[in-house]
């Protein structure tokens, strides 16, 4: 064998092994490796095709991260039209339709039809193409006859596979989506950064397939759930079908079942009404299949949809209902964002009678008037908002006054800017009461500070009575001044005044989260924590070295460097050392808090990534091993923990949480 085919076989060896630990770790969700581990194998992996580019592929691991920006989408015919469905809306129209497969199939009315139920997946419908065992094509929707080519942007989702162990060419249909857990950081991470937040996660969805950058694309968080193949010989059912799906390691949802008759279907549709926001995505309804597939063509279809499935939809999570008004809100950051002032309509249980508008440009988009007709929804815990104006419904005698757009803070006054490279507008008087009120609110939060009680009706009328300026009055504060508060009596007061105090003594990178600095979120505050160690240290730090930490690029360095070079941030800072807050993390007589320990990482991390939490260790003092041996000291154990965990638990090693892992780093007990 010559080197040249050795290297090949190599290669080969490589990507299979990559390419299953993809599958246990993004679709089963049991990874068998550490994250050193299987970074090692992509290493090499790219060494090797570093050293012979003739062996590089499309469908390699490696190709995974996003090629070059594209120029724009070409158009794709599907070669099955890509419908989409009819709903139904009620029991009674769910069984309207079961009785219409009955008279089309020459089925007696007394009969049950053998139907497929799956979860109605709230993201975006792709096509994907697979020939000779190897993704070739990946089709938006677009109209259902065509759509744009994502091919370059959906190779870098991991849960779908590059390659699968089938011949021949057939079509996989799905949904992409991103997790709900996972749409929060990203609007986090967003946020933090200064941009405008998704609405949620199916702009999220949508919004990243239509990037030009697949590298932007490779960055979020995008998952992939099969439910539909097609051309495949050997299926003639749906629960066939969706087994085969797994078969070849795609993703499919648990809880499909086979489920004869109506009634066993309005069994599940119930089941999951009440049960939809355990979910880890969004769905509104349930899709109902009949299951025999060789029964489809006789069913035939319309011009718009199949005969043979239906959406059975949950009681909906939008109403109607009219804009009486619109308002501007200013925001901790100053971001002026437009809320509609609803009549009041009753959703999922609830009166709503505001919804956000998200942005002026989404706002003047939408062209959104006062007295318009609008689709207003609230799903899971996402804030209310217009998600569709109903313009046919408009009075063409009369005309619909238009929202003013504000030139000046509807708050201080203060002449509003936009941002280089920004659309949204900002008040920037550092003392605008709104934007204090967001300040504190930030401080006292979960994320922050943690102060109990801290809501914002208290925080409003502590600002508007003039007891606080900013966060470091908060510490001046008496009981006598808080029980004078509209709904505050003396209990409430002193419960307050004792959060308040508890305060001083949360970790630095808990400080360093809640003083809004632009871009600091709470995972770049754990990395300047740990490499700075004390808010001094911190803000006598030049650019450069900012700018030397990992994680810590040019834009975020010079914003964490402005902000501490701020006459009225240094003057909440001494008034925060004043009142006695902690200001550092650092150890009595300079030993780490994890000297001399050995520390094996395993399953997820929900707040680091595992490369993170390495570092954080390491800087404490510990030595971070892959395995687990009997020389092992802590195990450290985030979701879905691997065999790892089990070892532990024979010898006897110290097997801590994620946030115990943290409190220790920090030099507190646990």
């Amino acid at each position: 064998m010559t080197e040249f085919e050795e290297v090949r076989r190599r290669v080969e060896e490589l990507r299979a092994k990559i390419r299953h630990h993809d599958y246990l770790y993004y679709v089963v969700g049991k990874p068998e490796i550490s994250d050193y581990e299987y970074d090692q194998l992509v290493k090499e992996l790219k060494e090797v095709e570093e050293r012979f580019p003739e062996l590089i592929t499309p469908d390699s691991p490696t190709q995974r991260v996003g090629g070059e920006p594209l120029e724009g989408f070409e158009q794709v015919k599907h070669s099955v039209p890509m419908l989409s469905l009819d709903n139904a809306f009620s029991e009674e129209e769910f069984a309207d339709f079961d009785g219409r497969v009955k008279r089309l199939l020459g089925f007696s009315h007394n009969s049950n039809v053998e139907y497929v139920c799956e979860h109605k997946m709230d993201g975006v419908a792709i096509s994907l193409i697979y020939r000779d065992g190897k993704l070739a094509t990946a089709i938006t929707r677009g109209d259902g006859v065509e759509g744009d080519d994502i091919t370059q942007n959906v190779r870098t989702i991991r849960s779908i596979p590059l390659v699968v162990d089938a011949g021949g060419e057939f079509i996989v249909r799905g949904e992409a989506y991103i997790p709900k857990d996972e749409f929060k950081k990203l609007n986090e991470r967003i946020e933090s950064k200064g941009g405008q937040p998704f609405a949620n996660p199916r702009n999220a969805t949508a919004g990243t397939l239509k990037q030009l950058d697949p590298r932007v694309v490779a960055s979020r968080p995008l998952d992939f759930m099969a439910y539909f193949l097609l051309n495949l010989e050997g299926i003639e059912r749906q629960s066939e079908a969706l087994e085969k799906l797994t078969e070849l390691r795609f993703k499919v949802s648990n809880d499909w079942r086979v489920a004869v008759g109506v009634d066993e279907v309005i069994d599940y549709h119930h089941k999951w009404e009440e049960r939809r926001h355990d979910l880890e995505y969004n769905i509104d309804g349930i899709v109902v299949k009949v299951n025999d597939m060789r029964l489809w063509d006789r069913l035939g279809r319309t011009a718009k949809a199949p005969r043979y499935a239906i959406a059975f939809k949950f009681v909906a999570e939008q109403a109607t209902t009219t804009v009486e008004s619109i308002d501007f809100s200013v925001g901790r950051t100053g971001v002026i964002t437009p809320v509609a002032n609803l009549a009041p309509v009753h959703i999922s249980g609830t009166t709503v009678s505001r919804a956000s508008l998200h942005n002026i440009e989404e706002l003047e988009r939408k062209d959104v008037r006062i007295g318009d007709r609008v689709i207003v929804q609230k799903a899971g815990e996402i804030i209310p908002e217009v998600v569709e104006v109903l313009y046919h419904l408009r009075d063409k005698d009369k005309e619909l006054k238009r929202p003013i757009i504000p030139d000046k803070c509807p708050v201080c006054n203060t002449p509003l800017v936009k941002r280089e490279g920004y659309v949204a507008l900002r008040c920037p008087n550092p003392t605008c009461p709104a934007k204090v009120k967001g300040e504190i609110e930030l401080y006292g939060s979960r994320m922050g500070m943690d102060i109990e009680g801290l809501g914002s009706v208290v925080v409003s009328q502590l600002v508007d009575k003039g007891l606080v300026d900013d966060v470091g009055d908060l510490y001046k504060l008496t009981v006598d001044d808080i029980a004078g508060l509209e709904r505050m009596g003396e209990k409430s007061a002193n419960n307050l005044i004792d959060a308040i105090e508890k305060s001083k003594n949360r970790p630095l990178f808990r400080l360093l989260t809640s003083l809004g600095i632009d871009y600091v979120g709470e995972t770049t505050a754990q990395v300047l924590a740990t490499e700075f160690g004390s808010v001094d240290r911190l803000m006598s730090a030049t650019i450069e070295e900012l700018e030397k930490v990992d994680g810590v690029g040019e834009k975020v360095a010079e914003a964490i460097y402005d902000y501490f070079h701020n006459e009225r941030n240094i003057r909440i800072i001494d008034k925060l050392k004043q009142a006695g807050v902690k200001m550092s993390d650092e150890v009595e007589g300079g030993e780490r808090p994890l000297s001399g320990k050995k520390v094996v990482f395993t399953g997820s991390l929900s707040s680091l990534t595992r490369e993170e939490a390495k570092e954080i260790a390491q800087k404490a003092g510990a030595k971070v091993a892959s395995s687990v041996s009997s020389s092992t000291d802590i195990l450290v154990v985030g979701e879905n923990p691997g065999s790892k965990y089990d070892k532990a638990r024979e010898l006897g090693i110290e097997i801590i949480s994620e946030d115990e892992f943290l409190a220790l780093v920090r030099g507190e007990k646990v």
